[in-house]
């Protein structure tokens, strides 16, 4: 497989070092501000007088823009190039950010919020569809290492630092603090971005759009208010029924028109199906795992917002270390071994959590987040480069758009599974109860989805990629020294 040329603006910079700056700037704003808004929920409630209760329209309606754009994203990128889609994106990130910093209700808040899911949901597929054209199949685990940065570090960086401007500035600056990233990052890519044209895209699909972003959308919602509501509330089960039903109904429709908005036909690719299969109870049970922990580390351990963000930290650190050793461990173990390797530390740590609600101690608990992130992250490494291994350059938006897909749907899943266990179980601890069991068993249920990817990593085919590495020669391994695209026209 050969990299894409790039149409790019003159720059002594290489097209694969502007991808990577743009991406993991834009990468790192939009997955922290999935995690850093929550703890200052209880502060915007205090200003606008509304109970706690009341606020889940401020992630709901990110989420939801989220789920309608993700599969749009593909079309406006093959339609007007990655680029300008790219950086329109970035913009409307941007300035949905400052708009959320100045709103004086709720209502104004949900608003800006929903501009921000609409350029989030771009941001993510299009930046991954510039890095896969940037970069040939043998140096992508080189660029995996900085790729990793801001799937690593934004979610545990999010409560610690919502945490410390909330207790010393204001609610504000959880949204303010995007904008010198994103200024930056906007004048940088205006400079140095290259664009990757598409095959082209084809008539705008109105039923794929209305089947595949309503039924995200619909799916995402229900599985977001579900802790809160009750799997049983008609405000979850209706939702969720029609979404399932609404993206039930989108395959046969895309695999049926002539201008499918997203082209299923990648996911007939057993390796790029076999992987995300993998990914989806893991990215559960990953993100299950962050959002239950500070939970108990709040409800059992009396820790506070800030403290709390600073005990799941160590996560980022082993996702980062994962990141770094993976490329050296690829030929070795091959991305099976590594898979199936990751998903099982990834339930042992996850089963260790399990066993360490009853006897917490702050010396174990550091050194167990370090190993779930290295685990879990050791596995995305993997499964992500190998995913698209055998994907044609120009399916990549396509494939980018399913995998994020995936990717949101097992997160909010994987939240909804752990809040419900801990909603459902707590009660039973009775008056002055530890909530030790209801805790367990969550982790314990977590602990299974880890497992199961690991099984289901197994039957990954990882002949592929290493013959595509083979083919790339001794050449492709990375030395301590390289960066990726340091040089100019490389």
């Amino acid at each position: 497989m050969t990299v894409e040329r790039a149409a790019a603006p003159k720059s002594r910079l290489s097209p694969k070092a502007a991808v990577c700056g743009v991406f993991v700037a834009a990468n790192f704003m939009a997955i922290m501000d999935t995690t850093i808004v929550n703890v200052a929920l209880p502060a915007i409630g205090r200003d606008f007088g509304v109970d706690t209760s009341g606020l889940s329209s401020v992630n709901v309606g990110y989420l939801v823009a989220l789920a309608v754009f993700i599969p749009l994203s593909g079309w406006f990128g093959n339609r007007f190039g990655t680029r300008r889609t790219a950086l329109t994106a970035l913009l409307l990130f941007t300035l949905a950010s400052g708009l959320c910093a100045t709103a004086g209700s709720l209502d104004e808040l949900t608003g800006y919020r929903v501009l921000q899911g609409a350029g989030g949901g771009l941001l993510a597929p299009v930046g991954m569809t510039m890095m896969l054209r940037a970069f040939p199949v043998a140096e992508r685990l080189r660029a995996q290492q900085y790729v990793m940065l801001p799937t690593a570090v934004a979610p545990a960086l999010g409560p610690v630092l919502g945490g410390r401007l909330v207790d010393t500035a204001s609610w504000h600056w959880v949204f303010l603090v995007n904008l010198p990233v994103g200024v930056l990052a906007l004048l940088f890519g205006l400079g140095t971005l290259p664009d990757f044209p598409g095959p082209g895209a084809p008539r705008f699909d109105v039923p794929g759009f209305l089947l595949a972003g309503g039924g995200l959308a619909a799916v995402l919602y229900a599985l977001t208010t579900a802790p809160d509501r009750g799997w049983t509330d008609s405000g979850t089960l209706l939702p969720l029924a029609a979404g399932l039903a609404f993206l039930a109904l989108v395959i046969p429709w895309e695999l049926r028109t002539g201008h499918p908005m997203i082209d299923l036909g990648v996911a007939r690719d057993p390796l790029f199906r076999t992987t995300q299969l993998v990914l989806l109870p893991t990215g559960a049970a990953f993100m299950g795992v962050l959002y239950l922990y500070p939970q108990f580390l709040q409800g059992d351990l009396g820790y506070d917002a800030f403290h709390s963000g600073l005990a799941t930290f160590p996560e980022a650190l082993g996702m980062l270390t994962a990141s770094q050793v993976v490329p050296r461990l690829h030929d070795r173990a091959g991305p099976r071994g590594l898979m199936v390797a990751g998903g099982a530390g990834g339930a042992l740590v996850i089963g260790g959590l399990a066993v360490l609600t009853a006897v917490p101690n702050a010396l174990v608990l550091y050194p167990a987040m370090y190993l779930l992130g290295a685990s879990v992250g050791v596995l995305f490494a993997s499964a992500q480069n190998a995913a698209f291994v055998t994907v044609p350059p120009s399916r990549t938006a396509d494939a980018t758009t399913l995998l994020n897909v995936q990717r949101q749907t097992a997160g909010a899943f994987g939240v909804a599974l752990a809040g419900t266990l801990a909603a459902s179980l707590l009660p039973s601890a009775g008056p002055g109860g530890d909530g030790t069991f209801a805790y367990r068993t969550a982790f314990l249920t977590l602990a299974a989805l880890c497992l199961g990817a690991a099984l289901l990593a197994l039957r990954v085919n990882d002949r592929p990629v290493r013959e595509a590495y083979a083919a790339a020669g001794p050449d492709h391994r990375p030395a301590d020294t390289e960066r990726p695209g340091l040089t100019a026209g490389s």
